[in-house]
């Protein structure tokens, strides 16, 4: 058997951890070439004494230096880098033949880009990428030949529920709609009256998920499936109106996808990320991710709602940047990034967060985003006046 050699972009965060976790079931399988992580030196350097790449990147050259030092200590021989621009180069290298794009936010898409422009096989968990710079990022794909196989739960569930040759457009092989399913996160029951005095911490109490805490922010304001809508829209070719979130608390039944016919095909798992991760891995294949068989009879039932929109105000955001197109997108996922960093450092409150993201989409125009630097600089401002719109509204 021919092993896959693999980049982990974002290796110490959740979704690089649980990869790692199922490469490590099937050595025979893969091979980890280069692993990335921004500032966790000590978790980095953990994993790289477990797997042994021959390339670790880190975001500064000081911490390069830390590393290269623990690296070099422990008789670790991996060539460490830093920088965005090592970033793009272990996205690319011709060695490697797949990517596992996992790096959060905006910092993700420049070495995700570079990775499907060297043809990879781009598994892909970093959905800004797509939320900024979707028909650019599509464009790519089909330019250079890449493979894109959706990582995220509730895409990883459309794409295997649609039919192996689908190609998207409307009706393509009888699809009718997509709905992607929701947990309702922390505050799904929760009174309105009291998500103003809601802490970080409670909104990164995630009641079924394991996440980061940016991701667990987003999960309780439901931007995350507003994202999600946005890049459904352009890895299914399908347009937002059909597109539905259902709220469904179990987070058993991970999306469906609705025919012409009436038939409704759902993927349904424990809510464990290995699961979506072994399938991209492994992909037409399947394999063990070391994740529990699931039990429906201890599940008992599946609950199914739609979302409230006066408390998630932010999933109505996403659809509106969407159907504005150009670059409101890219806005939106920047005010957002700002307004929950703003959150978690405990300078912004709660409601604010959707606010501020409505403020910054009224302040910018929709702007044509053609290349990779026009996406770049329309991030850079939304960030700017987004981060003018939360100051003003810090506690």
């Amino acid at each position: 058997m021919v092993r896959r050699k693999l980049t982990v972009l974002g290796a110490s965060g959740s979704i690089g951890a649980s990869t790692l976790d199922v490469v490590a079931r099937h050595p025979q399988r893969f091979e980890v070439v280069a692993l990335t992580a921004h500032s966790r030196i000590e978790v980095l350097a953990a994993q790289c004494r477990s797997h042994r790449p021959r390339y670790a990147v880190v975001g500064s050259s000081a911490d390069a230096q830390k590393l290269a030092a623990i690296l070099a200590g422990e008789g670790v021989a991996t060539e460490v880098l830093a920088g965005a621009q090592a970033l793009a180069e272990v996205a690319s290298l011709a060695e490697v033949d797949t990517v596992m794009a996992a790096i959060v936010g905006a910092a993700g898409l420049a070495p995700t880009l570079a990775a499907v422009r060297a043809g990879k096989r781009v598994l892909l968990a970093n959905k800004e990428a797509l939320v900024m710079a979707g028909s650019l990022f599509m464009t790519e794909v089909k330019t250079h030949g890449a493979t894109l196989l959706p990582v995220d739960s509730e895409h990883n569930a459309v794409f295997q529920s649609l039919p192996a040759d689908y190609q998207g457009g409307p009706a393509a092989r009888g699809v009718r709609r997509i709905l992607l399913t929701a947990s309702g996160g922390p505050f799904r029951e929760a009174a309105l009256a009291d998500l103003a005095a809601v802490t970080p911490d409670q909104a990164c109490a995630h009641p079924n998920w394991v996440m980061g805490r940016k991701i667990s922010v987003d999960s309780a304001t439901m931007m995350n499936k507003g994202l999600e809508v946005i890049e459904a829209h352009y890895l299914f070719g399908v347009e937002a109106a059909n597109i539905e979130v259902v709220v469904h608390p179990q987070s058993i039944v991970h999306s469906l996808v609705e025919y012409a016919d009436g038939s409704v095909l759902a993927q349904l798992s424990n809510p464990d990320m290995r699961t979506p991760i072994a399938y991209a891995l492994a992909y037409p294949e399947r394999i063990e991710a070391g994740v529990a068989a699931l039990d429906l009879c201890a599940i008992g039932k599946l609950d199914f709602q739609r979302p409230d929109s006066q408390r998630f105000p932010c999933l109505a955001l996403a659809y509106r940047a969407l159907a504005a197109a150009g670059s409101a997108a890219a806005v939106l996922n920047a005010a957002n990034e700002v307004a929950v960093a703003a959150f978690l450092d405990g300078q912004l409150p709660y409601l604010r967060i959707a606010d501020s993201i409505a403020a910054t989409l009224d302040a910018l125009p929709t702007a044509a985003t053609a290349d990779l630097e026009a996406v770049l600089a329309v991030d850079a401002e939304a960030r700017s006046v987004a981060g003018r719109i939360t100051r003003g509204w810090r506690r």
